[in-house]
């Protein structure tokens, strides 16, 4: 059977080397990143309040043609 604290260390050491190969932003990259990701989260977010918005009055509109 194969010790599973092996296994563990073998595949941590392996994660390590992995996340030291990649490239990390600088603060500069990272705050323009967050920034846009706020702003296009925010112009989604008012894009779904208004179509909700405007399907909710048009559905309305139209079931209170209907209930006359």
């Amino acid at each position: 059977m194969k010790n599973p604290f092996q296994s563990t260390r073998i595949f941590v050491g392996e994660m390590v080397g992995e996340l030291q190969k990649a490239s990390w932003p600088n603060r500069t990259e990272l705050r323009d990143s967050t920034i846009v990701v706020i702003v296009a989260s925010a112009l989604l977010g008012l894009f779904t309040a208004v179509s909700d918005f405007s399907l909710y009055q048009v559905v309305d509109l139209f079931t209170s043609w209907i209930n006359r």
